[in-house]
């Protein structure tokens, strides 16, 4: 099917019925709570800061998201992977689906959810990578041009990852354990990228960039545009909109680590919106355990009934990518009774 991206270009005021959404008042954001979200820095919490750490705890029981800063990624680094990107999306069609996704495929440029299923479409375009380990990189879905984005999504997802390391060592300490335990937990660290194309909407209070959903990965590390605000989280029943820090990197629990922390940390929905007049290209990168893991309830942090039960990752990922994740329907396999 069409790119979103190809249908504004062609007609900027037409949104098809499959992209429409229902949406009331309760779904509409409310921005008192946005100051409130979490900071964290991520070189205290490297050097084991007592303070920052619990700061960590809080906002992964409260919040289940926070922004980091002081990270240590170079802002060359982000920049040239935002500028790389936008190259890449400027690509006419016939370029970009070179790396088309194949039907039922995750992988590539195109749309991760079809329209095969009857379903609501999202307003975007993605371009879906994996990145580590290496050998499981499907090269062939992997975009040749512009020139240089390879080796920008390279700078880029490694600095990602060692980011992604120092949090779950983080994470560790305050889950009660030994720095690597999660890391050693994970076998083979995977990770992949998911870059979101947004393109503007003429009614964009009728469209969702990404439907609401919790990540089954065990964290996700994203970047954001400076200057357009479109991920919001859902607190108390109400959307909040996380708005931009430039140069942070917006770090989200995943349910993995729910599930670890027998639902003391928080594996919260999240959505992305569409803007009326402006384009807005997210980049997510989402850190799993092997397939192969097992992953259930810390012993430790059970404190009187076991919310989840055990499950093998890999059964997990398959049934949470299996339909168009809905909040957090995919979550029931892994509960208790269930």
């Amino acid at each position: 099917m069409a790119s979103v991206q190809e249908l504004v270009k062609s007609d900027p005021s037409q949104v098809p019925e499959k992209f429409l959404v229902n949406r009331n008042e309760e779904d509409e954001p409310k921005s008192d709570l946005s100051l409130k979200i979490p900071i964290i820095d991520l070189s205290l919490l490297s050097r084991e800061q007592k303070e920052e750490l619990d700061k960590l705890d809080q906002a992964c029981k409260e919040w289940g998201f926070f922004q980091v800063v002081n990270h240590g990624v170079a802002a060359e680094v982000l920049q040239e992977m935002k500028d790389a990107t936008a190259k890449f999306f400027q690509l006419p069609l016939e370029e970009k689906n070179k790396i088309r996704m194949a039907s039922g495929g995750f992988e590539g440029y195109g749309q991760v959810d079809g329209v095969a299923r009857g379903e609501t479409m999202d307003w975007s375009d993605q371009l879906v990578l994996t990145l580590y380990p290496a050998q499981f990189r499907m090269l062939n879905s992997w975009p040749t041009e512009p020139e240089g984005y390879k080796e920008a999504i390279e700078a880029y997802s490694s600095e990602v990852k060692r980011v992604g390391e120092e949090l779950l060592r983080s994470l560790s300490l305050i889950m009660g354990m030994e720095k690597h335990t999660l890391l050693e937990l994970h076998k083979e660290l995977l990770q992949t990228l998911r870059v979101n194309y947004i393109p503007p909407c003429s009614m964009p209070d009728k469209v969702l960039g990404l439907s609401p959903h919790s990540d089954a990965s065990t964290i996700t590390i994203l970047m954001q545009e400076d200057n357009v605000t479109g991920l919001q989280i859902r607190k108390e029943g109400e959307w909040v909109p996380v708005k931009p820090i430039p140069n942070a990197l917006v770090v989200n629990v995943g349910d993995a680590i729910e599930i670890w922390s027998n639902g003391k940390y928080k594996s919260i929905e999240h959505r992305a919106v569409a803007n009326e007049g402006k384009l807005r290209i997210s980049y997510a990168s989402f850190l799993f355990p092997h397939v192969d893991v097992e992953v259930g309830p810390f012993d430790h942090m059970v404190e009187s009934s076991r919310m989840y039960k055990k499950v093998k990752y890999g059964d997990y990922l398959t049934t949470a990518l299996k339909n168009k994740l809905k909040g957090k329907a995919h979550t029931k396999m892994a509960k208790t009774g269930s």
